[in-house]
């Protein structure tokens, strides 16, 4: 009994990953008894958050807890590492999983969707994956697991089967793979070749190895190949997603893989490049522009969509870019400002999923032009939406003011006055293609086909964005432990 306890302790860093894998068996096996499979979902999350919340008090008192999955060389292994900006990444991930979980309940079965065993199983993949990349240890572990949170979530993004989720589908899978293999991957072997190593270090790996111009087109290649984050023109696959079911929607653009794509950006800039080295030369000024111009003209193009989850997404292309900016900016505010973004963005952008599968299944709506009035019979799901697009758009007392208070301190800090004009122009944008959703809603006449009375989603598709939307109130108040756990990267 002594040896399976010690080799249970031994896997500390691991639970986070296999919890997920080891629920997959069990909702596989339940698949013709849906409410103890959707329970088993719901409760392997609640673990998993639980897990992840147990590593918060070690890290914040200095302990980095590593272990080695295997070693291929000596200089080279797959290795699990917990550090601030990981476990930032998990907390968010993990816990979105459970309101998601139960979101997924009421959005399926109310909208008849099939293969939901399948679902859940992949779902349950994708959060795997997601933590190995929070808590990889270096760049081969991070590469396999960004691969793998690929291929976990192409049958989600393809689930309806039909030619258009095919289609979408395949656009998905080509960019993301195309950008990774094709740009990535070099990345990687090219560091490998400059430092001798993959491993993260906490002032970089990179120093004293590159001159600043061939830095600066490495940070680009890596910037590039990190599809995930959705710069444009890598950008399409984030659109081409739409025709999946919303709860995927959430899951990549809020959970896990744009997510996983801006933290990649942020961990490559702290933990491989170093804000000193890459502060010099212009080491990734490159970046921090194209950042600007996606920031720009993508919330330019969310104002002529129509319908309303496209419209989302290239909201969240824009505001990932703020994430990207922050990284680039290498300054240690911009970090913070970034690593807060991941967490305002994905509680604002969550609560908006939510809304828009709430409002398909209660009334079969999906373009903006279609919402007059409805807010009027649809109340807890429109005042949802305000609260979301409300943080989103940066203004208190909710979530998102903190992330860009910060940003902008950042480009104060780092000399770049007019990214600091770039982050103003955007959030007017934001105002203008977010708030029209719930001011129509709520202030519009409903047309002719509009119900009567109370007409909301199922609960379990109303809860859920209720929770999110009270969470974004909830962190303006409470942005302190978030703080805490980006302590390192705050002014003294």
């Amino acid at each position: 009994m002594s040896a399976v306890a010690e080799l249970l302790r031994g896997l500390g860093p691991a639970w986070p990953l296999l919890l997920p894998v080891l629920a997959c068996p069990a909702i596989a096996l339940l698949a013709h008894r849906p409410n103890l499979r959707e329970a088993v979902s719901i409760g392997t999350a609640v673990l998993l958050f639980a897990s992840v919340c147990s590593w918060v008090p070690p890290v914040l008192a200095g302990a980095r807890p590593d272990l080695t999955l295997l070693q291929i060389l000596p200089d080279l292994r797959l290795a699990l590492t917990l550090e601030p900006l990981g476990l930032l990444f998990a907390l968010v991930a993990s816990g979105l999983w459970i309101v998601t979980a139960i979101y997924c309940i009421g959005y399926m079965r109310g909208n008849g969707e099939g293969h939901q065993t399948r679902f859940y199983i992949c779902f349950a993949l994708a959060l795997a994956a997601a933590m190995g990349i929070a808590f990889s240890g270096n760049l081969l572990t991070l590469f396999l697991f960004y691969e793998l949170l690929t291929l976990s979530t192409y049958p989600l993004v393809a689930h309806k089967g039909d030619a258009k989720a095919k289609a979408g589908g395949r656009t998905y899978l080509g960019i993301l793979l195309g950008t990774s293999i094709g740009l990535l991957l070099p990345a990687i072997v090219l560091t490998w070749l400059a430092a001798g190593t993959l491993e993260f270090a906490p002032d970089g790996i990179l120093a004293g190895h590159l001159r600043p111009t061939a830095a600066a087109g490495l940070y680009l290649l890596f910037a590039f190949g990190i599809g995930k984050a959705a710069l444009m023109p890598f950008h399409r696959w984030l659109p081409a997603a739409m025709v999946a079911p919303t709860p995927v929607s959430a899951l990549l653009h809020a959970v896990a893989v744009v997510k996983a794509g801006v933290f990649t950006v942020l961990k490559i800039t702290v933990y491989v490049f170093g804000l000193d080295f890459a502060a010099t030369g212009d080491v990734t000024t490159p970046v921090l522009w194209i950042a600007a111009f996606t920031l720009l003209a993508a919330s330019v193009v969310a104002l002529t969509r129509d319908n309303l989850k496209e419209r989302l997404a290239y909201s969240t292309i824009s505001q990932l870019a703020y994430i990207v900016a922050g990284a680039a900016l290498a300054v240690p505010l911009g970090i913070v400002g970034g690593g807060l973004q991941i967490v305002m963005h994905a509680f604002g952008k969550i609560t908006l999923f939510f809304c828009a599968g709430a409002i398909y299944t209660a009334l079969h709506k999906s373009r903006v032009s279609e919402l007059d009035g409805l807010g009027r019979v649809m109340p807890l799901t429109f005042g949802a939406f305000l609260l979301g697009a409300l943080s989103i758009i940066g203004l208190p007392p909710l979530g998102g003011t903190w992330s860009k208070w910060y940003l902008m301190m950042g480009s104060v800090d780092a000399g770049h006055a007019l990214i600091l004009a770039v982050l103003a122009i955007s959030s007017l944008l934001n105002i203008v293609y977010l708030l029209e959703i719930p001011l129509r809603g709520f202030l519009l006449r409903p047309a002719g086909d509009a119900p009567g009375g109370w007409h909301e989603a199922p609960a379990a598709c109303v809860l859920p964005p209720v929770i999110t939307a009270a969470g974004c109130v909830a962190l303006f108040f409470g942005v302190t432990p978030l703080l805490l756990l980006l302590g390192e990267w705050l002014p003294r």
